[in-house]
């Protein structure tokens, strides 16, 4: 395809368009870029990406999308077509996703989609969705936390919810190895940032909503309205028929469902009146019994342990019946689907204790961790827990007071400080600790996973918190080996 015929195809008129040129790809790397290349320059990058026009025409770019005068001044100067979109009003982001959606002939069209948002529970949500849908024989993939896994490949990726040129990258290969359907987590910062714009979803499934990423969003209001945009905003972008699975067990999930003018499917566990109800019947640290009502009741096993998975399993359900499935087809595939990794992921040892990693990281995902693990009636429960740098100070605090509510020994230590000292985010989350609860601070964090370890005693359950599936501990700019899952084993083979 021209890039002009991209331009038309994709309904854009640019401000300044530059010359003409045959394109084989889009790529928003400039390293990454090969002769008939599109190179996308982002606003707002570490670093100017205009800057990196040149190299791009060095690894073969043949066509620039600015966002500046100077950048397409840059293209002119490397002897390459140009489109300018300035940046501002989102513009420049829909642009972007608009150009994606054309050159790889609109990819989402053609598979099923489906969507996970909220605070927590997204990971697990979509995780037990992709599993569902493949026991049901649909060559499925997942993609957000855990990076993009299907049957034919696993690949990394530096966000849950990749940026639009690299989501469309993804989905289009996808789509062309035969997967028909792809279950992913739609971060805010994702959906404020419109990288998911001009996804064709079938269906979207809201969990919860509670503080975090007010970093980033500033207030509860703007997160909210974020996370809303793949209700009220993505839907008009598709001629498909679109349900919005809500929970309404939260109040921001009454609201939406509330003003939802599309169908939707209503789920939860205490909620007066829902399409979907969850029972717990009985709730183990491998294994959840639940009824489930929906035009009948039905008995369903997982192997996911901890109470909130019940309300995780219960979203998943609520999704594939905004899909088109029965629960005639979906109970007797729940006790298949595999455990997450690095959610409630037990480390099984002979000492007789309980250990535990979790991904949880906010406060209410550490409240609701810590209540599932008192509900197992554990003798005390331990807790190794940090808060993240470069992150939303306020929950520090919070974390704190939840974890020292719920724990008989709390183990405060360092998570993934990032360019922030550790030490002062540890003394801000220490703020929150309730006087004279049992704790310790230990700044190192392999160092603190052995103290709680080697300190429990039989009957207890040591809960490491955070991390979860990251096998990595960020200090600076720089990711260095760390697992705590690896530290808690390492822990347990050493002397008491």
């Amino acid at each position: 395809m021209s890039f002009k015929g991209l331009l038309a195809a994709a309904h854009l008129t640019p401000v300044e368009l530059l010359g003409d040129a045959e394109l084989t790809s889009i790529e928003i790397d400039s390293r990454l870029c090969k002769p008939g290349s599109l190179f996308i320059c982002m606003p707002g990058m570490t670093r100017e990406s205009e800057g990196f026009i040149a190299d791009a025409a060095a690894h073969g770019a043949s066509a620039v999308l600015a966002h500046s005068a100077a950048g397409i001044a840059a293209a002119q100067q490397a002897g390459l077509a140009g489109a300018l979109v300035p940046h501002g009003a989102g513009r420049f982001s829909e642009a972007v996703w608009r150009l994606c959606d054309s050159f790889f002939s609109h990819p989402t069209r053609e598979m099923k989609m489906v969507a996970v948002t909220g605070t927590n529970g997204k990971t697990t949500t979509a995780w037990i969705l992709r599993d569902l849908l493949s026991l049901l024989g649909v060559d499925a993939a997942y993609l957000g936390t855990l990076g993009y896994q299907s049957n034919h490949e696993k690949i990394v990726l530096e966000n849950t919810t990749p940026f639009a040129v690299q989501l469309y990258n993804l989905i289009a290969d996808a789509r062309d190895k035969g997967i028909q359907a792809i279950a992913m987590e739609a971060s805010s910062h994702a959906l404020a940032q419109k990288r998911l714009d001009g996804i064709e979803f079938d269906a979207a499934v809201f969990t919860n909503l509670t503080q975090d990423h007010l970093d980033f969003h500033g207030t509860m209001e703007e997160y909210a309205s974020a996370k809303h945009r793949l209700f009220r905003v993505l839907p008009t972008q598709t001629e498909k028929r679109f349900v919005a699975a809500f929970n309404m067990d939260d109040p921001v999930g009454v609201r939406w469902a509330q003003e939802q003018s599309g169908p939707t499917v209503t789920y939860g566990i205490q909620a007066p009146e829902v399409d979907l109800r969850g029972v717990p019947v009985d709730v183990r640290v491998d294994g959840i019994k639940m009824n489930l009502v929906y035009r009948g009741e039905y008995e369903a096993n997982l192997r996911l342990g901890g109470s909130y998975n019940v309300e995780n399993a219960l979203s998943a359900v609520a999704a594939m019946i905004a899909l088109g499935f029965s629960l005639e087809e979906v109970v007797p595939l729940l006790p298949k689907v595999r455990p997450v990794p690095g959610r409630f992921e037990a480390i099984p040892n002979d000492r007789g204790i309980g250990v535990m990693v979790d991904y949880a990281h906010t406060p209410d995902a550490l409240e609701k961790l810590l209540d599932s693990v008192r509900k197992l009636q554990p003798r005390r429960v331990i807790t190794v827990f940090g808060c993240g740098g470069d992150r939303d100070p306020n929950k520090r605090p919070k974390m704190a007071r939840a974890a020292s509510e719920r724990s008989d020994l709390t183990v405060l230590t360092s998570d993934n400080p990032r360019t922030e000292d550790p030490q002062s985010i540890v003394d801000q989350a220490a703020l929150g600790l309730i006087p004279g609860s049992d704790h310790v601070v230990i700044l190192d964090r392999p160092e603190a996973v052995r103290y709680a370890v080697t300190h429990a005693e039989p009957g207890d359950v040591v809960v490491i918190a955070g991390k979860g599936h990251e096998d990595y501990q960020i200090v600076g700019r720089t990711k260095h080996t760390m697992d705590d899952r690896e530290l808690a084993r390492e822990a347990l083979g050493s002397p008491g």
